[in-house]
């Protein structure tokens, strides 16, 4: 006897609330056609759901996505790194308080290195017909982030390896439910034929029809709600054995409307709007923001994280602040509004000479147009650099009016978008401190009640 399972997955919305509305109902009409017609139907979210860009996310601190989670009847999902470094401990730690869903990491331990009271490792499904579905879910190895918060975060590939050794023998399929990329996934099919079915995020890679590796079959539905991916996987109900896999995306353009979508993704925004208007100061005078020429407010965010971090010198780039802000009361919606990056300070130690290069990196001219995707930044274009305790003065790199000593050591503040590799690839094997859960927000309410 043949059975078709039907899972539905989602991945990296990052709180792009825009067609939200369709992609809930789409999946709750789904959901009830398949059960009604007695077919196994399961809905996982792969990660990244959540972003504090979005101000319900940023005033709930999540638990509005979890809401949204539950009311579109998922059953399981994983977290993403956006879950796992981007809010405090103890705010992830009550994160899925509520959720009527099942919450699958299995390499994440908390603070005592045990595995926290809202987390599984895996799950055992069954379907009506007796098939046993193995769901493993696997979230991206940033260990210095998750360790600066508190938690262990441990090798997604070793845990994996055990996982499969103890759950194959139970079961008769194994999905995993990845938040860790592409290569990542690629690899495992490669190297792990017991897996039957990856559903993979953190990339946002886009898989139209799937890719099938070695008998493994991958699916990713790229981001922002853009799609819904539908997995479809056939057994032999008899042998327990996988007859076929098809996989598909739905654009969100072809979901059936919904009808006062837009005024209920307004009414979202609004509702994290409202919950922000809390005055944290007040400002006698207007600090404005320019991101190609000099402005005041760059110059104190920067004075600020040199303060924050104890450094010796500091530098940022204008195009951190979406906006200025005016003279009068200055509240948290304010502040979220022109930094909503989920960017935190970092602290990193490195001799004069490499600091000088370093800086020098920052005069490149094409880098104030230049426009920035991801890294936590969420803002434009890159804007110009601006320094505290570093002055150029005769073509000479000065720190605190002093020229550069080239053996000394200096203590640099920046942003922890710099510290990834992409523009400055010499800061990635230098010893950081990143300083968690604050952000750049957080960092300059400080400065402005002071």
């Amino acid at each position: 006897m043949k059975e078709t399972i039907h899972i539905y997955h989602t991945n990296d919305l990052h709180s792009h609330f825009e067609h939200w509305s369709r992609i809930r109902d789409f999946l709750k009409r789904r959901k009830q056609w398949h059960q009604e017609e007695g077919e196994p139907v399961y809905l996982f979210d792969i990660g990244d759901h959540m972003d504090r860009s979005h101000p319900l996310s940023e005033a709930t601190l999540g638990k509005g996505n979890t809401h949204f989670l539950n009311e579109a009847g998922f059953d399981a999902v994983t977290i993403g790194n956006n879950e796992g470094i981007t809010l405090d401990y103890d705010d992830l730690d009550r994160l899925y308080d509520d959720a009527a869903f099942h919450v699958i990491v299995g390499n994440l331990l908390d603070k005592s290195s045990e595995l926290p009271d809202w987390v599984k490792t895996h799950h055992i499904y069954r379907t009506q017909s007796g098939m046993r579905i193995g769901v493993i879910g696997l979230t991206a190895y940033f260990k210095p982030f998750y360790e600066a918060l508190g938690w262990n975060i441990t090798s997604p590939m070793d845990e994996l390896t055990k996982l499969v050794q103890e759950i194959d023998p139970q079961v008769d399929m194994i999905i995993l439910l990845s938040h860790l990329g592409i290569r990542d996934d690629e690899l495992i099919a490669e190297q792990f034929p017991e897996i039957d079915v990856i559903l993979g995020a953190h990339t946002h890679h886009i898989l139209h029809q799937g890719k099938d590796i070695k008998g493994t079959m991958l699916g990713a539905a790229g981001k922002y709600g853009h799609y819904v991916g539908h997995m479809m996987i056939e057994v032999d109900t008899v042998t327990k054995q996988i007859t076929g896999k098809k996989a598909q995306l739905y654009e969100h353009n072809e979901l059936p409307p919904v009808k006062n979508e837009e005024l209920e993704r307004l009414k979202w925004y609004q509702e994290g709007e409202d919950l922000l208007r809390k005055e944290v100061t007040y400002l006698k005078e207007s600090l404005p923001v320019d991101w190609f020429n000099p402005s005041p407010l760059p110059i104190l965010l920067s004075d600020a994280l040199l303060e924050w971090c104890g450094a010796d010198c500091a530098f940022l780039n204008s195009g951190l602040l979406i906006d200025g802000l005016n003279r009068g009361p200055v509240t948290k919606q304010d502040l979220h509004r022109i930094l909503p990056h989920p960017i935190n300070p970092c602290l990193i130690r490195m001799k004069g000479a490499e600091l000088k290069e370093i800086i020098r990196q920052t005069f490149n001219d094409e880098w104030p147009h230049l426009q920035v995707k991801g890294l936590g930044f969420r803002g434009k274009v890159m804007g110009r650099f601006v320094y505290t305790n570093i002055q150029l003065v005769d073509h000479e790199i000065l720190i605190g009016h002093k020229p550069i000593d080239a053996q000394k050591i200096y203590r640099l503040a920046l942003p922890d978008m710099f510290t990834f590799g992409h523009f400055f690839p010499d800061l990635q094997r230098l010893e950081k401190k990143y300083y968690m859960p604050e952000f750049l927000r957080d960092v300059l309410e400080w400065k402005l009640k002071r």
